[in-house]
């Protein structure tokens, strides 16, 4: 039986995407590849309201997550953690041999402006990472306000994770003064997993080129190099990349304040949906997630039984928590494709399973 992910990522792929990925394959060196490259930068580029190059990477987010902080850590970085994703982020500048400090908050809790001021009025960091939005407690912290903390310590690089909350909401990387921004193909942007994307200022540029280990698959120099050719480094997924194509020609066609709207609205529907049920959101009050939502599992449902009727009876299928949260919290995604109408189905389903389960 197929069945319709409504997780926070991988999503539901539109068929339009995937028959945009069986055209035939071209050469990675050709002039063919050339105009896909930068017939798909103006798109990025507005999406992320930026001048600055946006790098294709064949690989998970985490991959150039890590290469950015290899690529840009002199003395230390600082890694703000507030959920699963971002507390690992240390553990990876650990593994990579760097100098590391921690800005802890609760899961739920998003990152707090005056504690990063203050974490970084020691001086001893020069580089800062932020998950925008947390998908495993759909939080999101405040990316101006941090922002404009970040603006008053010139000479801290901040690397800013927006893997599931770009296109679904405004980033404004020039105006808000972000050095890197990375985001992956398989959350709002309604792509298969293996594409990620990678913006750094020249400002990143130029510390990276201080760097005498960026080795080179991540190497933020061999990215720009390349691009300015109009190519990657290493041969790239190019299917991935007409299905790219295809959803900026997508997202062009919504427009972007309709496309920021739809998330809004189907996000709220949702929550309001599972309040009037009794859940209870778990992440702080103001910081909800706009292309998820987490819920505390207040009523106690028995959530892999949920999951189980589901996928089973109705064919969709949602998050039963994440990490420490499993069976506390579930989690619903309304980013990407979705309408009011997939909406609405969902919830007519969950409304159905539920009654099953004894919950009105």
């Amino acid at each position: 039986m197929s069945y319709k992910l409504f997780i926070p990522g991988p999503i539901a792929v539109s068929e339009k995407t995937l028959r945009a990925m069986a055209q035939p394959m071209i050469g990675h060196r050709s002039t063919d590849f050339v105009a896909l490259y930068q017939s798909i930068q103006p798109g990025l580029q507005g999406l992320l309201y930026t001048a600055d190059p946006v790098y294709l990477s064949t690989s998970s987010a985490w991959g150039v997550m890590e290469g950015s902080i290899r690529n840009l850590t002199q003395k230390k970085v600082l890694c703000c953690m507030n959920g699963a994703f971002s507390d690992k982020w240390l553990d990876v500048a650990q593994r990579c041999g760097l100098a590391a400090g921690a800005l802890k908050s609760d899961w739920g809790q998003p990152v707090d402006p005056e504690a990063l001021r203050k974490a970084l009025s020691t001086g001893e960091y020069d580089v800062v990472t932020i998950i925008h939005n947390e998908t495993s407690c759909g939080c999101m912290s405040d990316l101006p306000a941090l922002a404009a903390v970040l603006r008053e310590f010139p000479g801290v690089i901040s690397i800013v994770d927006t893997v599931s909350s770009f296109s679904a909401v405004p980033i404004k990387k020039d105006e808000l003064g972000i050095d890197v921004i990375i985001t992956g193909s398989q959350k709002a942007l309604a792509l298969p997993p293996g594409l990620s994307l990678l913006s750094p200022s020249k400002r990143a540029l130029e510390r990276a080129a201080l760097c005498k280990t960026r080795g080179y698959y991540f190497d933020l120099l061999e990215f720009q190099k390349n691009h300015e050719a109009g190519m990657t480094p290493s041969t790239p997924v190019i299917p991935l990349i007409y299905a790219l194509k295809s959803k900026l020609e997508d997202i062009a066609a919504e427009g972007l304040e309709a496309r920021y709207a739809r998330h809004a609205r189907l996000n709220q529907t949702v929550r309001t949906w599972a309040l009037a049920k009794g859940f209870k959101l778990f992440p702080k009050e103001g910081h909800g997630s706009v292309s998820l939502n987490c819920f505390a599992n207040t009523l106690n449902v028995d959530l892999a039984a949920l999951n189980k009727a589901l996928k089973s009876k109705h064919g969709f299928v949602i998050d039963g928590g994440y990490g420490k949260l499993k069976g506390q919290t579930f989690r619903i995604s309304n980013m990407g494709d979705e309408t009011d109408a997939t909406m609405a189905d969902l919830l007519k389903a969950l409304d159905a399973v539920l009654a099953d389960l004894g919950v009105k």
